[in-house]
């Protein structure tokens, strides 16, 4: 079976549905006026809902996470003084997980045809909104929808895109894409989604197997980079209309923390080999809200990105 139509078989394994009618009826949204192209617009397959989102997440403490092996990825988020893992074992099936920090509401998502996490306050103009999975994708990353509205939002963009709410944009928080073994150290208090999530899947099993280290890409995006393998991943930054990449590669040829700016904003970046993560940080030392993710998906939402290169070291024979 090719690798597109695995993926494919994984997602409609997932929605229990066929796939049909899905391009023609856009999964039920209404994609007039869009600030997208509505010929830019996939069906991934599943249909509305087909993937699940997590309504009523469940966690646990740290040591009762047993199902976790150290090395499996988290997204890692702190705010409120909680600290919450949720991983990727579990949102690869799920995709979004609408949920609360005391009295603020945050909406987590993960677009495992791109690797990107994305954490934001559910909170527009002051209307708490609740999110789920639309099926369709633009440039291969999952298009959200809200309940309330049933606006299209693009998770890299952080934008609706469609419907009553086209325009408005989400804020971007803070979100640590780590292993485990990383987050449990630095975070020993977190709580961590459970596999109890009112669905039946198969968490133990990774359906996007072998993805990572394909030069595939599943769906069309506008704008194609060479220079890296499309699966690179990069720490995307965006500081007003820059943005910058960071790609792991070239953080593995550095100490590990990289001071640098974007446009007139000072930043720190931090990177960790083994448990490949990389921060943003504020002079402060505040992590600043960022993007883990592949380079084709970076690339196709930021085709005009500053790209971070590593300084090749000096050799001992150079004449001076």
């Amino acid at each position: 079976m090719g690798f597109q139509r695995l993926v494919l078989f994984f997602a409609l394994l997932a929605s229990g549905a066929p796939v049909t009618t899905y391009a023609q009826q856009m999964n039920g949204f209404d994609l007039k006026g869009s600030l997208i192209a509505s010929d830019e617009i996939h069906s991934g397959g599943p249909p509305r809902d087909g993937i699940p989102a997590i309504d009523k997440p469940e966690f646990t403490e740290a040591g009762l996470a047993t199902f976790l092996r150290d090395d499996d990825a988290v997204l890692g988020m702190v705010r409120n003084g909680v600290a919450r893992a949720y991983p990727v074992r579990i949102l690869n099936w799920h995709e979004v997980v609408n949920d609360r920090f005391g009295p603020d509401a945050a909406v987590i998502s993960f677009c495992p045809l791109c690797g990107t996490g994305a954490a934001f306050d559910a909170r527009v103009d002051g209307r708490v909104l609740s999110f789920g999975v639309s099926g369709l994708l633009y440039n291969s990353d999952v298009l959200l929808y809200d309940r309330q509205t049933q606006s299209l939002w693009s998770q890299l963009l952080a934008q609706a895109v469609s419907g009553p709410m086209k325009g408005q944009r989400l804020t971007l928080l803070p979100l640590t894409h780590t292993t485990w073994a990383d987050w449990r150290k630095h975070h020993p208090a977190t709580e961590v989604l459970t596999t109890n999530t009112g669905q039946t899947r198969p968490y133990a099993r990774d359906p996007y197997a072998g993805y990572e280290s394909s030069e595939d890409i599943m769906f069309p995006v506008a704008f194609r980079s060479a220079g890296f393998h499309p699966k690179e991943r990069v720490l995307g930054v965006r500081i007003g209309e820059k943005s910058k990449a960071y790609p792991f590669v070239e953080l593995g040829k550095t100490t590990g923390v990289v001071s640098d700016r974007i446009g007139d904003t000072a930043l720190t970046i931090r990177f960790d080999r083994k448990a490949a993560r990389a921060t943003a940080h504020s002079p402060d030392g505040q992590q600043l809200p960022a993007v883990v993710g592949y380079w084709f998906a970076w690339y196709a939402f930021n085709p005009k990105t500053a790209v971070f290169r590593a300084a090749e070291p000096e050799s001992p024979n150079r004449s001076r």
